[in-house]
């Protein structure tokens, strides 16, 4: 029997986000689509800021969006 790979990158993070902050990736994807803010670093601070989120849990939500953006597909 083979088991389900373990998420890589990004996505890795997802799981202890959804935990610890009590609302599912696709929201917080929406939040990030739905900002005026463009550039990586610009996000994860207003992230961290304004809604509380770790540098590592933002940066990887972001990063994760924006390659979606960019054709790495969500």
């Amino acid at each position: 029997m083979s088991a389900t790979p373990a998420a890589k990158g990004p996505a890795s993070y997802f799981p202890s986000i959804e935990k610890k902050y009590g609302r599912p990736v696709t929201e917080w994807f929406a939040l990030i689509d739905a900002s005026p803010l463009t550039a990586h670093m610009e996000l994860v601070s207003w992230l961290k800021s304004e809604h509380g989120l770790g540098h590592g849990h933002a940066n990887a939500l972001v990063a994760h969006t924006l390659a979606g953006r960019n054709g790495g597909g969500r």
